[in-house]
């Protein structure tokens, strides 16, 4: 059927109402858009790029300060009651070997090389060439310098009761004091040669032999500048075990202006030569008539 006038002006006004709403409903979403960039703070035409405002530093105030300093100072006070805790133990080899893979290679597990005794003594505080790190290859019985295998640690660090660095840093005084008994040092003193030279000599390079006597004697012989010079500019080029023990016999029993040395007794051709160097270099005041 077809559609009478006033049908059609009816349809008219409807679309016309529909299109009106249409953009009455775009213009107030268009808005919503504008107000919503507007307080995002984004143009429609430009984005802003600006870093926010840095913020000021809160500035620390004295509670705040005494509080950190309280929370450092239990912090220290667990770490001390944890170390007492520790040297309180009673060894135990588990922790013996923990220790010892500590500073053990990883290529030979079994042994601690240079680099791991190098760690050793910057954990204990003490440099290599220090006396003590000496006594305490002497009480592992360590057969060569700058190595120690774990039969040497184990049964060396059991005889002193040490399982940890905590312990054997607090036994470094005690270690160090053994020097000072006699009977002791020349254990030391005797020890030394075997422990420094090249497993496959019989005999101590003079370099060694000279560094190892200046480190063992520089506070007890008030003749070792001169003798070390002797030996510097001497023929020799090795100590042998027989030399190497009488230079100690020789700085405790003879006298500094070597008044009391015989040079018919049995003392090395080593001793009788240092004995001539040093009268030509110290020739003997003639007496007066």
């Amino acid at each position: 059927m077809k559609k009478s006038d006033e049908e059609f002006e009816d349809d008219e006004q409807c679309c016309s109402s529909s299109d009106t709403r249409r953009s009455a409903d775009e213009i107030s979403i268009d808005a919503e858009d504008n107000e919503t960039a507007s307080t995002s703070g984004i143009s429609s035409e430009i984005v802003s790029t600006e870093m926010p405002p840095r913020r000021k530093r809160k500035t620390t105030t004295k509670e705040e300060t005494k509080l950190k300093k309280q929370r450092e100072d239990c912090v220290t006070s667990i770490k001390s009651q944890s170390l007492t805790e520790d040297l309180g133990k009673p060894f135990s080899l588990r922790r013996c070997r923990a220790w010892f893979e500590h500073y053990a290679g990883e290529d030979e597990p079994d042994t601690i090389g240079p680099e791991g005794v190098e760690k050793l003594c910057k954990d204990l505080g003490v440099k290599p060439e220090d006396t003590v790190m000496l006594v305490i290859a002497w009480k592992l019985q360590a057969a060569t310098m700058g190595f120690f295998t774990f039969h040497e640690w184990s049964k060396g660090m059991l005889s002193i009761e040490c399982d940890s660095t905590a312990k054997l840093k607090a036994q470094l005084n005690g270690l160090k004091s053994l020097t000072r008994d006699s009977a002791t040092f020349k254990k030391i003193y005797r020890y030394a040669f075997d422990f420094c030279r090249n497993q496959d000599q019989r005999t101590l390079d003079l370099d060694t032999a000279v560094t190892m006597i200046q480190l063992l004697l520089h506070d007890s012989w008030s003749l070792l500048d001169d003798f070390l010079q002797f030996l510097q500019n001497s023929k020799y080029k090795v100590l042998n075990r027989d030399q190497w023990c009488n230079v100690l016999e020789f700085s405790r029993s003879i006298l500094p202006d070597l008044s009391n040395y015989d040079e018919d007794g049995a003392w090395p051709v080593l001793m009788d030569e240092f004995v001539e160097w040093y009268h030509h270099k110290y020739p003997p005041q003639s007496s007066s008539a």
